[in-house]
């Protein structure tokens, strides 16, 4: 019975890995040499935990499968914290930039979804984002794209992370509601 209870623990372990991957770019690259073409693999991955916590990485190699790992292994060395409301979505629009690239990132409404281009839906599925619209406007090459993605939630800021650079309380720094919807639908009615 202890058998089955070790490989129960090891299938639960396995089925729910830390980090999820998704691999964004594959680039094949030839070089000419006296007896032929020389063929290697460049890998772009994303990784992500889904719960703020995202990576990317580049590895190349001979073969595929060791350019992803390399990849991936260089992805969970570069992770990045980025802060979201309610779990779901930016605090506020962001723009990021690098190179030629530029991403524009604006917050949604609950139900939304992804309303990303490939590369930058990769980094918000692995951000564990659910409502997003970005837009990239500039260079279509992916690694420039999701650079620019992660330039852009660098800047991304919490109210908590304001309050405190600012010695406030949060609640000083959101703004503060005047009336709430059903108010507005009771003054509507009396009038």
């Amino acid at each position: 019975m202890a058998r089955d209870d070790n490989r129960r623990d090891r299938r639960d372990r396995d089925e729910k890995p830390e980090f999820s991957d998704r691999l964004v770019a594959i680039n094949r690259v030839s070089k000419t040499v006296k007896g032929g073409k020389r063929f290697g693999f460049a890998a772009l991955v994303v990784v992500g935990d889904q719960k703020g916590r995202v990576g990317f990485g580049k590895g190349k190699a001979k073969e595929v499968p060791e350019a992803i790992r390399k990849a991936t292994e260089q992805a969970k060395r570069q992770m990045m914290r980025v802060p979201l409301r309610e779990g779901r979505t930016l605090h506020h629009d962001i723009e990021g930039r690098h190179g030629a690239g530029k991403v524009v990132m604006r917050t949604a409404p609950q139900g939304t979804g992804i309303i990303a281009g490939g590369p930058m839906r990769a980094v918000f599925e692995m951000l564990g984002i659910q409502d997003v619209v970005a837009k990239s406007i500039g260079s279509q090459n992916p690694y420039n794209m999701i650079r620019a993605t992660l330039d852009g939630l660098q800047k991304g800021m919490s109210p908590r992370s304001v309050a405190q650079r600012r010695g406030k309380k949060v609640a000083d720094i959101l703004p503060k509601r005047e009336d709430t919807p059903q108010e507005s639908g009771q003054v509507a009615e009396e009038a």
